[in-house]
């Protein structure tokens, strides 16, 4: 039951490493974007878990209520949460940029095309 308890952090684990993987294993941009994401949001219910304090209330001041949760990594989550959208948005916009240069966004078909894009500049 203890490890029920905790179930926020495995989904935090779990996330980590899907996104990991997408960025690591697949060759396509789009697709590595989404896996940043998918980690981005990971580190975000991370720390929205940290925030909060078991039996603590929102931090309005209340009568009878004496123990808040600490809102201060919600803040930075929300500066986080436009930074992140921010990224995305240039990310996708240079995988747009090499798809009009090279024709494709797989890694593997820019890497081929190298040497005929490179000897195509210098003629």
């Amino acid at each position: 039951m203890a490890a029920l308890g905790h179930i926020n952090y495995w989904i935090v684990v779990v996330l980590m490493m899907i996104g990991f993987y997408c960025v690591i294993a697949r060759g396509n941009m789009a697709k590595k974007m989404m896996g940043l994401n998918i980690f981005q949001t990971s580190v975000f219910i991370l720390f929205i878990s940290a925030g909060k304090i078991i039996g603590g209330s929102t931090p309005i001041l209340r009568e009878g209520v004496d123990v808040y949760s600490n809102p201060l990594p919600h803040v930075l989550i929300l500066t986080a949460i436009v930074v992140g959208v921010a990224t995305t948005a240039v990310g996708l916009a240079l995988a747009m940029r090499i798809k009009e240069a090279y024709g494709t966004i797989e890694d593997d078909l820019i890497h081929d095309d190298e040497p005929a894009a490179a000897d195509e500049d210098n003629r």
